[in-house]
C-alpha cells in the first residue's frame, strides 16, 4: 500500500477540474436524494452472493512456521497466510484506515500503522530468528501504467525496503508481490538491480504470474510472485501453486457444444472447479450472460481519489454487458440498492469489490469509500495468497 501523503494526483487544467467538480456535485446532490427516499424506486432487491471466499479457503491446523508482513494493506496477504495454518508475528502499514482494517478483524495481531507502520524507519534485526516468512506486497504505482510506469524514480518504490527487510531479518523464505509489468522488457534491469543482485549471495530466486480466476476469484486480474529461499534444496523442490478452478464462459441458453463437453470432461480429470462469472459470484438475476469482473481499480490511483473501479474503456464495455454500474460504488449494499445508477445496471456496494477481490463478508474493510476500495484494489486476493502460502508450507514441512 503506497504511503497516503504520496498520493500522486494528474496535473489537470482549470477547465478539466471544474468538470471533475460539476459531475461530483450532481452525483453527490442524486445520491442524497436517493438516500432520503426521494429517488427513483429501487430496481434491484439487496443481493445475497453466492460466493463465498471463505470456502476457497478453508482454515489448516497451525504449522508453526512464522509470518510478518510489509505493505500489510487491507490484509490480503496476511488473511491468506494465517489461513493457511502460518502464525502472525506482525505487520507494518502506512495507511491507518488499513490498520484499522488489520485491527478490527485481528484485535490479537501486532499491528504498526501510520507513522508506525513506515518501512523505512525500522530496523529489521529485531525479528531475526523470531520469523520465518517474511510477505508483503511493495506499492505497484511506480510499476503499473496508472501509476505512471516510472521505477525507481518514483518515491513510492519501495522495493529496496523490502529487499532490505529480507536481508536484515534472513527469513527462511520471502514472498513479494506486485504487478506482471514488472517482468515487462521495461523494467528487466530494474529487477535484476534492486531484487536479484542485492539477493544473489543469500537466496534463490523463483518468479511465477497467478491469475485470479486459476483460484476461483471473478475477476481479470494477473499478479506476479517472488519467491525466495535461502535453502538452495528447498528452493529445487519448490513449486508454484496449480490451479483449483478454471473460468469458461457457457450460455445456460444454449446447448454444450463437443467442445465444451470435452471441456466438462478435462475439468473433472483435472480435479478443477468451474470458477464463478461475477454476476453469479454476487447473487445477481440472469440476463443469460456472466463474465468475469475487469480488473478493480484502486480508489487511491488516478487524476483523484474516487469511488470508481473503472480501470479503462475496454473494462467499460465489458462492465456495460453485464449491466453492472462500476462508478460511484456504495458504502453498504443497502445505499446501493436505493442509489438507482442512471442506466439502471446493477451498482456495486464496498462489500461487493471485496468479495469480487476474494475477501470474504468475515473480512470487513474500514474507511471511507474511496479508502477502502484503496485497500481493496492495492490487495492481493486472500485466496490466492491461500494458496501461494500452502505451497511454502510443503517444502517447509
Amino acid at each position: 500500500m503506497a504511503k497516503s501523503s504520496e498520493y500522486r494526483g494528474w496535473e489537470l487544467t482549470e477547465a478539466e477540474r471544474e468538470v471533475y467538480r460539476k459531475r461530483s456535485q450532481a452525483s453527490s446532490a442524486a445520491k442524497a436524494k436517493a438516500l432520503r427516499g426521494e429517488g427513483e424506486k429501487p430496481i434491484y432487491a439487496i443481493n445475497v452472493p453466492q460466493l463465498d471466499p471463505d470456502r476457497l479457503m478453508p482454515r489448516l491446523a497451525q504449522n508453526g512456521w512464522r509470518s510478518l508482513s510489509l505493505f500489510s494493506g487491507g490484509g490480503g496477504l496476511d488473511l491468506g497466510f494465517e489461513k493457511a495454518g502460518f502464525t502472525h508475528v506482525a505487520a507494518y502499514e502506512i495507511l491507518p484506515e488499513a490498520g484499522k482494517t488489520l485491527g478490527q478483524n485481528r484485535p490479537q495481531w501486532n499491528i504498526f500503522a501510520g507513522e508506525k507502520g513506515d518501512v523505512t524507519k525500522i530496523d529489521w534485526r529485531r525479528y531475526r530468528r523470531e520469523v520465518d516468512i517474511l510477505h508483503g506486497g511493495p506499492p505497484c504505482q511506480p510499476f503499473s501504467v496508472a501509476g505512471r510506469q516510472k521505477g525507481k524514480q518514483d518515491s513510492r518504490d519501495m522495493f529496496p525496503e523490502f529487499i532490505r527487510a529480507v536481508l536484515e531479518i534472513e527469513p527462511l523464505v520471502f514472498v513479494a508481490e506486485n504487478v506482471p509489468a514488472l517482468l515487462g522488457k521495461k523494467f528487466r534491469g530494474y529487477v535484476q538491480e534492486a531484487i536479484a543482485s542485492p539477493l544473489r549471495e543469500k537466496y534463490d530466486l523463483k518468479t511465477f504470474v497467478l491469475s485470479a480466476p486459476d483460484f476461483g476469484i471473478p475477476q481479470t486480474r494477473n499478479r506476479v510472485f517472488f519467491v525466495g529461499f535461502r535453502d538452495r534444496k528447498m528452493a529445487e523442490q519448490y513449486h508454484p501453486p496449480q490451479p483449483t478452478h478454471q473460468w469458461q464462459h457457457l450460455s445456460p441458453k444454449k446447448p454444450l457444444t463437443p467442445i465444451q463437453l470435452n471441456l466438462f470432461s478435462s475439468l473433472e480429470q483435472a480435479n478443477l472447479q468451474p470458477c464463478m462469472g461475477v454476476r453469479q459470484a454476487l447473487g445477481l438475476p440472469d440476463i443469460g450472460f456472466d463474465g468475469l469482473a475487469p480488473t478493480l481499480r484502486s480508489g487511491l490511483t488516478g487524476p483523484r481519489h474516487t469511488t470508481s473501479v473503472l480501470s479503462s474503456v475496454s473494462a467499460q464495455k465489458v462492465w456495460e454487458k453485464l449491466q453492472i454500474w462500476p462508478n460511484g460504488v456504495a458504502a453498504t449494499r443497502e445505499k446501493a440498492h436505493l442509489f438507482v445508477a442512471k442506466n439502471h445496471h446493477f451498482r456495486l456496494s464496498v462489500a461487493d469489490c471485496a468479495i469480487i477481490q476474494g475477501f470474504p463478508e468475515s473480512w470487513p474493510i474500514y474507511g471511507a469509500v474511496y479508502v477502502a476500495l484503496g485497500q481493496i484494489g492495492n490487495a492481493v486476493a486472500p485466496p490466492m495468497a491461500y494458496q501461494v502460502a500452502q505451497s511454502i508450507a510443503q517444502v517447509l514441512s
